[in-house]
Order: structure tokens, then sequence, then C-alpha cells
């Protein structure tokens, strides 16, 4: 598995973590909310780098 399929990856689990946390919770200002998002921010920022570094953008 390379970089991006790893960090797609990781997206896509703290993306259903937090839709779980979501659904499951009664505050979205629960701290497993937050924390879960904080997270999904720095793996999309890492990816963003990641694509931005490769040239997939211009």
């Amino acid at each position: 598995m390379n970089q991006v399929e790893q960090i797609i990856y990781e997206l896509e689990e703290l993306r259903g973590q937090l839709n779980g946390l979501i659904k499951e919770k009664t505050e979205l200002m629960e701290p497993q909310i937050i924390e879960t998002s904080q997270k999904l921010d720095r793996v999309l920022n890492r990816y963003d780098k990641l694509i931005n570094n490769l040239g997939f953008r211009s």
C-alpha cells in the first residue's frame, strides 16, 4: 500500500468512527467527537500536503 492509499484508508476509518460517534452521542461537543474530528483534520492535512508534494494539484 503506498502513502496515498494509506492516508485514504485512515481517512475512511476516521470518517466512519466520527459518523458513529455523532449518531451515538447526544452532544457534538463531546470530548470523543472533538478528539476524533481533530484526528481527521490532521490526516486531511497530511493528505493535502502529500498530494501537493507529489504534484497532483496545480
